[in-house]
């Protein structure tokens, strides 16, 4: 995990994983969020104006085997 120096500013009733999914497409990454800001760790809702650091995430391609097949695979044959 590498610091971009790009921030994000919360509005209020914000959460890390609702920040997470925002930037990052998914809420998983909110445990990097966490790390990279771990002055506001302890807060579980924002009170709007928190600004926080975003760390770079290298997100993965999802492997062919996980999209969904052309065709219904009982329809094959």
């Amino acid at each position: 995990m590498t610091l971009t120096g790009q921030t994000y500013t919360c509005s209020a009733g914000e959460t890390f994983d609702i920040v997470a999914m925002q930037v990052y497409g998914d809420e998983k990454y909110a445990c990097e969020l966490l790390n990279a800001n771990p002055a506001l760790c302890l807060i579980p809702m924002f009170t709007g104006g928190e600004v926080l650091q975003l760390p770079e995430i290298v997100i993965p391609e999802k492997p062919e085997e996980d999209l969904m097949p052309a065709r219904a695979p009982w329809k094959e044959g």
